[in-house]
């Protein structure tokens, strides 16, 4: 049986579009939920990061995990797990036990997450966040299986004229 995939783009004219459309994803994600982000130094995978741990319900500031690796937050329902594998190498990744955060109970975003693809779960949702100019996004959505596909076919309808 073949995966499902499906794509959708997102045109965030303003950094209130982006934090838009991480709402918007987190009123859908359930538990063991994989979102992988990608895109240029500056691009807005953090600030989108934050907007989705906030709609989530994650108490506090949430910052880039940039030399942590990976950061645990509790959110109203599930737990939300906020990784950036930018430092390391997929054997360093490999050897971290990732699989207890993508097939747990929790919520997991991955900034830089093209760096371990081989490591990231089949069904997730890939982010490319494109810079371009002031606070101007693209959002590329790949999503990966049948719930994630589904999410792009949702975010078409919702982004439609944007």
């Amino acid at each position: 049986m073949q995966q499902q995939v499906n794509h959708a783009t997102w045109l965030a004219q303003t950094e209130q579009d982006t934090i838009a459309l991480a709402k918007q994803l987190a009123a859908w994600v359930k538990p063991g939920a994989i979102l992988a982000l990608d895109g240029d130094l500056g691009a807005g995978k953090t600030r989108f990061s934050q907007a989705f741990a906030e709609a989530i319900g994650v108490k506090g500031i949430v910052n880039s995990p940039t030399f942590t690796i990976i950061k645990e937050y509790e959110g109203e329902q599930l737990p939300f797990y906020h990784m950036d594998v930018y430092r390391l190498s997929l054997e360093e990744a490999d050897e971290l036990g990732l699989d207890d955060y993508f097939f747990g109970e929790g919520i997991t975003i991955v900034e830089w997450a093209s760096l371990i693809k081989e490591l990231l779960p089949a069904d997730r949702l890939e982010l490319y966040i494109e810079h371009l100019g002031d606070e101007k996004r693209r959002i590329q959505l790949t999503g990966y299986g049948e719930i994630y596909a589904g999410w792009c076919r949702a975010v078409s309808e919702i982004g439609a004229g944007r």
